[in-house]
């Protein structure tokens, strides 16, 4: 093994028409594990490094034939070479001669006679320097990769939303239409069985069709080009309660907010939040009182801190962990109808606009959905709610 390490640190090539330098810079490079190559003129080392490019070039300036200068030019005019580091080493000391070697690509300077000390030192740095830029060209490569990988997903997902759109809604709407033909024309033709049939048909297709859109809904969020944009959450908590009306006054639900922030923000996605965790605050509430839902909000370590608080049935605490994915039910169909994707669609949005959610809750007492969003410095609305 000549005695050398058996780990190289590295591939030198050493440039010098002396060769007593070839010689002292590579017995002690290659007593520090460095892999050396050695040549005595210019085109000599420019044929070495075409044809095995090094690590890193110790280039002595005055040669005869083709100087230093001209060797590094020519290689740093050479896409194939230009990234290699060359560190001059010469006997030339004034400030022009290192001002030029530094403009024409040099990354070092030493000046000879030179302490090995100092060499060493310089030829670790350099290298340091190059394996840095090395990895951090593969990994933006490889950044650049995922990237495309991710694009091309999310293309395939929108591709899938198209065809789920129109390939499974089309035909379901079809079969909820003829069900509701079958239930006004034909309902006195069949018995309390068959009637039955028809309203358990009709229930299925409806709830068929719910979880489609609830899974058209979750897979939108986060794709596609939507633009984020201050968002006042004022007139996303009052389109959503318009929305929501109908099912408030079943109920006599009681809503109260604070005046809310304007926050950067996809609207559609934010009242989609917004009707999620009103909706399951007014359906699961106790049968013995009416549903009353308070959203307050406030500013925190840089955030905005939502809370949703009911006085519904609660959540038990080894419930709270799982409520959030994805057909996660703590109730059968028949106790409070759903798809089990509300929650799931809550926590994509508000993580794609960088923020948390979490649940505290108290069974038969109510449930507290937090969620945070950031605070921007935008201006805030002060509408009374």
């Amino acid at each position: 093994m000549n005695g050398y390490p058996e780990e190289i640190k590295g591939n030198i090539l050493i440039v010098d028409d002396k060769l007593e330098n070839l010689n002292v810079l590579e017995s002690a490079l290659s007593e520090e594990g460095y892999e050396v190559r050695k040549a005595i003129n210019g085109p000599m080392a420019l044929m070495g490094v075409r044809a095995d490019p090094p690590d890193l070039i110790l280039l002595d300036i005055k040669m005869p034939d083709m100087n230093g200068y001209e060797v590094c030019s020519q290689l740093k005019a050479d896409a194939q070479t230009n990234d290699i580091p060359v560190i001059f080493i010469s006997a030339l000391d004034e400030v022009i001669d290192k001002v030029r070697a530094f403009t024409i690509g040099g990354v070092d300077y030493i000046t000879k006679p030179f302490q090995f000390e100092e060499v060493l030192a310089r030829v670790e740095n350099q290298l340091t320097i190059r394996n840095l830029h090395k990895r951090l060209q593969e990994q933006n490569l490889h950044l650049l990769q995922l990237n495309q990988e991710l694009t091309r997903s999310n293309k395939e997902l929108e591709d899938f939303t198209s065809v789920v759109s129109h390939d499974l809604k089309q035909p379901l709407q079809v079969i909820i239409g003829f069900v509701k033909l079958l239930g006004i024309k034909y309902l006195n033709c069949l018995d309390a069985e068959g009637k039955e049939y028809v309203a358990q048909i009709a229930k299925a297709a409806t709830h068929m069709q719910r979880l489609i859109q609830d899974l058209l809904t979750y897979s939108q969020v986060g794709t596609g080009n939507r633009e984020l944009k201050p968002t006042d959450c004022n007139t996303v908590l009052t389109q959503t309660l318009a929305d929501l009306q109908m099912v408030i006054n079943e109920s006599k639900a009681v809503i109260t907010h604070q005046s809310l922030p304007t926050v950067i923000a996809d609207e559609l996605q934010l009242e989609q939040l917004f009707e999620n965790l009103i909706s399951n605050a007014i359906k699961f509430h106790r049968p013995t009182e009416p549903p009353q839902v308070k959203i307050l909000v406030e500013r925190k370590n840089g955030e905005w801190l939502f809370g949703v608080h009911d006085n519904g049935i609660g959540i038990k605490p080894q419930q709270s962990e799982r409520i959030f994915q994805m057909f996660q039910r703590l109730h059968s169909e028949q106790e409070y109808p759903g798809t089990g994707i509300g929650l799931a669609i809550c926590k994509k949005v508000v993580e794609c606009h960088g923020g948390s959610i979490w649940v505290e809750s108290d069974p038969n007492i109510g449930t507290s959905f937090y969620f945070t969003l950031p605070s921007r410095s935008i201006t805030e609305s002060h509408s009374v709610g």
